[in-house]
C-alpha cells in the first residue's frame, strides 16, 4: 500500500518548505508520493520547490484555482490512498495515521478530518477553532449538506479528505476554485459512499497570514451543493 499526498500551492513561500518537512517526517509505514501542484505562483514558491527532493512538482502555466490544482494532482496520483494537504500550516500531517486507518481496515472508502468534532468553539488562545465568520459559514454549509444528502457531516469544507484510489478516480470533477470541496462531497454522497469523520488538529490562520477563502466562496459553495444534489 502507498499514499499520494496532493499539495495545491499558490503563493505559499513562507510555509511550503515547513509543511513539506512535516509531510515527509510523518511515519505511516507506507511509501508516500508527494505531489505538489503549483498554480502559477507569483512569489518565490517555485524557486524553493525546484531544489526540494522527494517531491513530484507539477505546474500550471496560468492560475486556474485550487480546484484545478487538486484535479491535476488526482489525475497524476498513483497511490492506493489519495489525500489532500493545504500548503499552509493549518492542518497537521500527524493526523494522517488516524485518517487512513478506516480505509486500511476496509471499513470505509472515504474519510474526512473534522475540525469541529470533540471541540468547543473559541475565539482566543488554545480554544480558538476558526475565524468566527468561517466557523458560522462552515456550520451552515455542513448542516445544509446533511439535509440535502441524508448523512450527518460536521465539516464539509475540511481540507483533509482521504479516499481509496478507485473511489476518487471514478468521480468526475469539474471545479476550478474552492467549490471543489462541495463538489467532492456531493458526488461522493450521491455515489453512495458513507463518509467517516475523524477529529483532527487545526491551527487557523487569519487573512493577514494568507487566508484566501471569503464570503463569496461560501455563497458559491452553497450554490454548488444544491446544484450537484440534482445534477452531475
Amino acid at each position: 500500500m502507498n499514499i499520494s499526498i496532493i499539495i495545491p500551492v499558490y503563493n505559499e513561500e513562507k510555509t511550503i518548505l515547513k509543511i513539506l518537512e512535516k509531510v515527509k517526517n510523518v511515519n505511516l509505514e507506507m511509501e508516500k508520493e508527494i505531489i505538489v501542484v503549483d498554480d502559477n505562483s507569483k512569489d518565490n514558491t517555485v524557486e524553493l520547490l525546484k531544489n526540494e527532493r522527494g517531491i513530484r512538482l507539477l505546474r500550471h502555466e496560468i492560475n486556474k484555482g485550487k480546484g484545478a490544482a487538486v484535479r491535476t494532482g488526482i489525475n497524476a496520483a498513483g497511490g492506493d490512498i489519495i489525500t489532500i494537504q493545504d500548503a499552509d500550516l493549518e492542518y497537521d500531517p500527524r493526523d494522517y495515521a488516524n485518517l487512513i486507518k478506516p480505509i486500511l481496515n476496509g471499513d470505509f472508502k472515504v474519510v474526512y478530518g473534522s475540525r469541529f468534532m470533540e471541540k468547543k468553539f473559541g475565539l482566543f488562545g488554545k480554544e480558538r477553532v476558526i475565524l468566527p465568520s468561517h466557523w458560522l459559514g462552515n456550520k451552515i454549509l455542513s448542516i445544509i449538506t446533511s439535509i440535502l444528502f441524508g448523512q450527518k457531516i460536521t465539516d464539509m469544507e475540511t481540507c483533509y479528505k482521504v479516499f481509496s484510489k478507485d473511489t476518487i478516480k471514478n468521480i468526475k470533477l469539474k471545479s476550478n476554485r474552492f467549490e471543489i470541496e462541495p463538489e467532492i462531497t456531493a458526488k461522493m454522497l450521491k455515489a453512495g459512499y458513507k463518509i467517516k469523520e475523524i477529529p483532527i488538529n487545526y491551527n487557523p490562520r487569519d487573512f493577514e497570514e494568507g487566508k484566501k477563502i471569503t464570503l463569496k466562496d461560501g455563497l458559491f459553495a452553497l450554490y454548488y451543493l444544491t446544484k450537484y444534489r440534482f445534477t452531475n
